[in-house]
């Protein structure tokens, strides 16, 4: 997505100022090129802190709207972030101001963070992913990547989207319908508020309570799309039900009450493997240097590490579902992000944000599957098909 702004004649690229979150991996080995970069807290960015500034670089915690940018010289404003309902887009075209966001970037990550969350559960409740019914809401970027991970993997799924017209080999449903047949349900909807179908509070008391005996909500899009208040008062009158949340309504606030009745709960980092950020950043410098009409002279390749665990090896008395969960427990356990989240209960209010912006500041270093090369060529061919169609790296011969 970009603006119609074209380069501005007086804009040369080594004067730039460039004002980035401070929280965006390898920011300054990015963009150093093009100019100077100042790194800043992202949430409290103001009008005062873009003073001389050509290009801001942000991340979703920076609410980019007319008050922070009628008054800067903006030229160019690129969020490291999938979405964008953080962007008051029409704000950047008034003032003609070029825009970039990172589409599909980290969805790779947010797949395997429900994958991760799904082994899980299935191992505490003693059954089988393969054996149930996964509906998917809102089949974009992230939840299109789920729909075809989950396919591949033998899963029966489904989809709600009233943006999408039908397509071969995609089941699409209406919403009640989704609620009535699945045992598992995913959110991956944009945030919106207005127009022929809003997602502010898709999921209410109404819909929370027509849920199926057993269902798992995992909700790793937007916090407010789920009415925070009534999932707390549905879950304190329905045992039954279980529920992974990595986003929340109001963040950084956090509900205690609520955290401590979910199953797995994180601080927004479903979408937060290095090679996610990685790429959302390498995407809107790009987009940064097609605006200046220059090449890119950064890669993904020369900036992302070797991962701290680069080879596994499984023999052939390995069955399927045993090699799905280690290689997937070794490339991330979402347990831990969960332990660490929990700690947030012994805090006063004001704490707690804080930490909850601390964890995300300083998140562990995780790695996506397609990182780890996997030795299967003693195992069985059900093995190699599972973890290949997990997105790991499958030597088989």
């Amino acid at each position: 997505m970009k603006s119609d702004a074209s380069r501005p004649s007086s804009l040369e690229p080594r004067a730039l100022k460039i004002v980035a979150d401070e929280n965006i991996p390898l920011v300054r080995e990015c963009f150093a090129g093009l100019g100077d970069v100042v790194t800043l807290p992202g949430r409290s960015l103001t009008a005062d802190d873009l003073a001389g500034a050509d290009v801001l670089v942000a991340r979703s915690v920076t609410k980019v709207n007319k008050e922070l940018i009628q008054n800067s010289s903006l030229k160019f404003v690129g969020t490291c972030t999938a979405g964008c309902d953080h962007i008051e887009l029409p704000a950047l075209k008034e003032q003609g101001v070029g825009f970039s966001n990172a589409p599909g970037c980290n969805a790779r990550s947010v797949v395997e963070y429900v994958l991760c969350a799904l082994d899980i559960l299935a191992e505490r409740d003693g059954y089988c992913i393969t054996g149930r019914t996964v509906g998917i809401v809102g089949k974009g970027q992230v939840g299109g990547r789920l729909y075809r991970a989950l396919q591949a993997l033998g899963v029966r799924v489904m989809a709600n989207d009233p943006l999408l017209e039908a397509e071969a080999g995609v089941e699409l449903v209406e919403l009640d319908e989704l609620l009535e047949r699945c045992d598992v349900i995913a959110l991956h909807t944009p945030l919106t508020t207005s127009g022929d179908y809003p997602t502010y509070h898709l999921f209410g008391e109404q819909q929370l309570l027509a849920m199926k005996h057993g269902t798992v909500l995992i909700n790793a899009g937007r916090g407010a799309v789920v009415d925070n208040r009534a999932l707390l008062n549905v879950l304190k009158a329905r045992d039954d039900l279980s529920v992974v949340l990595d986003v929340w309504e109001h963040e950084p606030e956090v509900d205690p009450e609520l955290l401590e009745l979910v199953d797995i709960g994180t601080p927004h980092i479903a979408g937060y493997s290095l090679d996610a950020k990685v790429t959302g950043t390498v995407m809107v410098y790009q987009a940064l240097c097609r605006f200046l009409g220059l090449p890119a002279r950064t890669s993904q390749q020369d900036l992302t590490p070797l991962p701290p665990l680069m080879k596994l090896d499984f023999t052939g008395t390995v069955d399927a579902d045993q090699a799905a969960s280690v290689a997937m427990r070794a490339t991330y356990d979402i347990r831990r992000d969960d332990a660490l989240m929990r700690r947030l209960l012994k805090m006063e209010p004001e704490a707690r944000k804080l930490a909850f912006d601390f964890m995300r500041k300083n998140y562990s270093e995780r790695r996506e599957f397609s990182t780890l090369k996997i030795d299967a060529s003693r195992s069985s061919q059900e093995v190699q098909q599972r973890l290949q169609a997990l997105g790991f790296d499958v030597l088989d011969e």
